[in-house]
């Protein structure tokens, strides 16, 4: 009786801190929550977003217990369950070069040597493996019949930045150099990633334009891509800067927490005190084109962070869209996914006025009732969107032209 009795307290315990823990969760999203009119399934978004604060909020608690470093849950939560056998794919896990990949092999034939696909995760260099992206991978593979190699490249902050930038540059080099082996095209190589995925995807090519002893990319696959990290405060972070799953806040704190420094700068990071003058006018004609260099010149210098630097905030690999025209003009074509209520519209758009100002073909597509991270939920069941097909389904057209 002790037992069943012990058993009833705690179980009211959980059940009232979890009712509490929701009643919390609906009220947070509703105070802090904009969803536009052109987002389809807002109603499904938004208990997403309420189930996600709860996780942060559990999780949270349990770092106040020193009971987990939170990190552990979110990723496990993220990865989700893994769905079944497909018997249209051979899937198969390889080490390359000391990283795991994960390659996705169609078994239906093909005339000569297959398109190879190289898969870079999203997740903000934080979250994120080839587990959570499994569905993403499968999707491509099958409707492209193309071989898709995703890679576990390691996380921060156990591996601080740029870690993750040199694991996906190691495995695109050693795909490369050993791509005839996979049964891949030589002249038939993308380079694809999402989110932060999409930021390596891109400053991984950057840094391949220098390489004449590889075979060249034939093209890049940027999906919603964080491309700068600049300015904090472009039309769309501004009209998107509430939106669930990533807001303007959360992507200042989770780039804080990717580079390390303190979570206490975030408030002067959206006010763009890491930026100065001299920055602001070397890179204000790829990030303010429609600002005249005396329009920059007149602006006041903005406070610096006297307490930590932010160098990384301004390399390439970190900021792809500032890198110089000298390397943008060498980039493989490049076909790049946006979507209306996302924070990181901008950034694809400005990047692909770089490309096309130099001289790079560009195919760009809009989803117009899309929001970051959309693609992640396709085949998830009751959280799967439209918006996850019809991207997907625009990415793999795009391939099979190529």
């Amino acid at each position: 009786m002790d037992f069943l009795w012990v058993l009833m307290v705690f179980g009211t315990i959980l059940f009232l801190g979890l009712s509490l823990l929701a009643i919390w969760a609906v009220y947070f999203h509703l105070s802090n929550t904009d969803i536009p009119p052109k987002v389809s399934q807002p109603f499904k978004l938004r208990v997403l977003h309420c189930l996600l604060i709860m996780l942060f909020g559990l999780v949270a608690v349990l770092k106040k217990m020193r009971l987990s470093n939170g990190y552990d849950i979110l990723r496990s939560v993220m990865d989700g369950i893994p769905p079944g056998k497909d018997p249209h794919l051979s899937i198969t896990n390889l080490i390359l070069d000391g990283l795991p990949v994960r390659m996705y092999q169609p078994r239906s034939p093909c005339d000569g040597r297959r398109r190879g696909i190289l898969y870079f995760h999203g997740g903000i260099g934080l979250y994120g493996s080839v587990d959570a992206y499994e569905r993403v991978c499968r999707h491509i593979a099958k409707n492209s019949n193309s071989l898709v190699a995703s890679v576990e490249y390691r996380l921060a902050p156990t591996n601080p930045y740029p870690t993750q930038f040199l694991d996906c540059l190691k495995a695109a080099v050693h795909f490369l150099k050993n791509v005839e082996d996979f049964g891949v095209d030589p002249a038939s190589v993308i380079i694809c990633g999402d989110s932060s995925g999409g930021t390596l995807a891109a400053a991984v090519c950057q840094s391949l334009v220098s390489r004449p002893d590889l075979p060249k990319v034939r093209s890049q696959i940027l999906i919603y891509p964080f491309l700068q990290g600049i300015d904090f405060n472009l039309p769309s972070y501004q009209r998107n800067g509430r939106m669930p799953l990533l807001s303007q806040r959360h992507v200042v704190e989770f780039g804080l927490q990717y580079l390390q420094k303190d979570l206490a700068l975030t408030s002067k990071a959206l006010k763009g005190f890491h930026m100065s003058k001299e920055k602001r006018l070397k890179y204000g004609k790829w990030l303010w084109p429609e600002k005249k260099p005396e329009e920059l010149e007149c602006e006041d210098d903005a406070p610096t962070w006297p307490e930590e630097s932010a160098d990384e905030v301004f390399e390439p690999t970190f900021s792809p869209l500032i890198a110089e025209d000298a390397v943008i003009r060498q980039l493989p074509e490049m076909y790049i996914l946006t979507c209306t209520a996302d924070v990181f519209m901008d950034d694809g758009c400005l990047y692909k006025k770089r490309l096309e100002d130099n001289g790079v073909k560009v195919t760009w597509y809009q989803l117009e009732d899309g929001f970051h991270g959309v693609v992640y939920f396709i085949d998830h069941c009751l959280f799967s969107f439209a918006g996850a097909r019809l991207g997907l389904d625009s990415i793999v057209d795009y391939i099979k032209s190529l």
